[in-house]
């Protein structure tokens, strides 16, 4: 058995597949190598069997999204290394031997990111991950390399190993046994943020989850819920406060919660000033799904654990919008 089994997600990604799975076993000869179909309804299986026989085909039952379409998966990987790759993610060559020494020399790390780099631009990072992800107290994500929508050009400036908050979860690494002691993603998310979630539970626990850039993929992004979707809007505001319930720090709770609220309120607003009342109601409905399943989420929360510093700056929307900090280098 390998060490460690590379695990792409499809769901009608018959193009991706044809795209991207030829250098991923090209340059993956020390990995097995999966796909988890989620019952796609286009031709994806019969491309897997016919071009790619060496692939292995996990066929779950449902569309299940990102986060049960894993757990289901996983199930039937034992490779004691998982990596999770996105159906739209190009890799290079030799880019698991960085990842592979780092997890052999660090016993304390659950969870690897490569350096994410847009396949679109090569020169400049992705949006999802970019050189590793962090949050502010109020749980809106960015990443080095990536505020908001304002993205880096790659000049080397991020080729180290350094602790993040957050992997992206269009390509990260993360030990088998601590994926399955945490009962895998948060099912519920259905998609966007659940990676995120599934990190500070890791960090919870007292792994660290590290960068490397070291080891480099390409990523298409948007491939499968394109960017600008009202329902994208929903997911990432709805899982937002599904995290942050289930991980804030018990005395910051409820203030945290108010604060996060009252900045989602306003991003409603801007949405109808720019004329998108489709994503105001989504940002609505995000709220009444938060409210709904308070309790549900409540009960989740893990009274043993708990990171009293989970973030990295106070808030990451004052700085970028007010500030005008467009460069993680500025935010210090």
């Amino acid at each position: 058995m390998n060490k460690i089994a590379i695990v792409i997600l499809n769901w009608n990604g018959a193009e991706l597949l044809h795209q991207f799975l030829p250098t991923i076993i090209q340059y993956s000869t020390n990995a097995t190598i999966y796909v988890a179909d989620n019952a796609s309804t286009d031709n994806s299986i019969e491309v897997l069997q016919t071009e790619f026989p060496e692939v292995k085909i996990i066929s779950n039952t449902n569309n299940f999204g990102f986060a049960k379409g894993y757990n289901e998966a996983l199930q039937y990987v034992e490779e004691p290394l998982l990596a999770l790759v996105n159906s739209d993610i190009e890799v290079t060559e030799g880019w698991l031997n960085p990842i592979l020494d780092q997890f052999n020399n660090e016993a304390n790390t659950a969870i690897i990111q490569p350096k994410i780099l847009d396949y679109k631009n090569k020169a400049l990072f992705e949006y999802a991950g970019a050189a590793g992800g962090f949050i502010d107290k109020y749980g809106f994500p960015f990443c080095r390399g990536r505020i908001f929508e304002s993205i880096e050009k790659d000049t080397y400036q991020y080729n180290d190993i350094k602790d993040i908050f957050w992997a992206s979860g269009a390509c990260f690494f993360i030990r088998n046994e601590v994926f399955k002691k945490l009962q895998g993603f948060d099912e519920d998310f259905f998609a966007h943020q659940e990676e995120i979630d599934l990190c500070w539970r890791v960090k919870n626990l007292g792994y660290q989850i590290k960068y490397n850039g070291n080891s480099t993929v390409y990523h298409v992004g948007g491939a499968t819920l394109k960017t600008g979707s009202p329902y994208k809007t929903f997911l990432n505001f709805r899982n937002s406060l599904w995290m942050l319930t289930k991980n804030l720090p018990k005395k910051e709770l409820i203030s945290t919660l108010f604060i996060r609220l009252t900045f989602d309120g306003i991003a409603g607003i801007k949405f109808l000033l720019e004329g998108k009342p489709l994503h105001l109601w989504a940002v609505l409905k995000s709220h009444f799904y938060f409210y709904l399943n308070l309790n549900k989420n409540l009960k989740k929360r893990n009274p043993k654990t708990g990171l009293k510093k989970y973030y990295t700056v106070e808030s990451i929307v004052y700085l970028h919008y007010i500030k005008k900090k467009k460069y993680f280098s500025e935010l210090f």
